[in-house]
């Protein structure tokens, strides 16, 4: 066998041995996540990577003449979202988000059961009703303004009232995990308050 063939040889088997080590090496390339939250490929739900924290979160106290028109919730890999959709936002809605003993009535002051090992109290500090006073979000049932049955998260969405410009939810959960909180422009010149529970620590 000549050299010059004994090296191409050589070279070929090589190159066969980097490439089949290439495609066994695992994937750990990022990929985008829900709500872009970043997840890996090779990982489990358990590792979100979520640095949220369970303290208290609030971005000030005035209030807004925009109303709040929805409640709504979703399922995400990594956490349960819920929703409030405000219309006619002139500026920043504000808010305040934290785990409380008791979450109360606004107005009457009253205890709000909640299902789940903590309550976290969502306060909006815009309305439910229009300057006439008339409800521009309508309550079904005080008790479960979204179904939540079976999530990983979520044990109950409650009302606990709309009084003097601003609305407050109760919001039972499994634990006391860690949350986010976002203000999202939109839809039109409406508002969205979003508030994220993690599934986990």
């Amino acid at each position: 066998m000549s050299t010059r063939r004994g090296h191409l040889r050589l070279t070929a088997l090589a190159a066969a041995v980097a490439l089949g080590a290439t495609a066994a090496a695992p994937s750990t390339a990022a990929v985008g996540g829900t709500a872009g939250v970043a997840t890996h490929a090779a990982t489990t739900t358990s590792s979100c990577g979520l640095v949220w924290g369970s303290l208290a979160k609030g971005n000030g106290t005035a209030h807004t003449t925009g109303t709040l028109t929805d409640v709504r919730a979703g399922r995400h890999s990594c956490f349960d979202r819920l929703v409030l959709d405000v219309h006619d936002v002139p500026g920043t809605l504000t808010y305040d988000v934290r785990y409380v003993d008791t979450v109360r009535g606004d107005g009457s002051g009253l205890a709000v059961p909640l299902a789940g090992g903590a309550d976290l109290r969502v306060v909006l500090r815009a309305p439910a009703y229009d300057g006439r006073g008339r409800p521009t979000y309508a309550v079904a049932d005080r008790d479960e303004l979204v179904d939540v049955d079976g999530w990983s998260t979520f044990r109950q969405v409650a009302w606990a009232g709309s009084f003097e410009g601003q609305t407050t939810l109760g919001l039972g959960v499994r634990a006391r995990l860690p949350f986010r909180v976002l203000v999202l422009d939109g839809p039109g010149d409406g508002a969205r308050l979003v508030v994220d529970v993690a599934h986990r620590w």
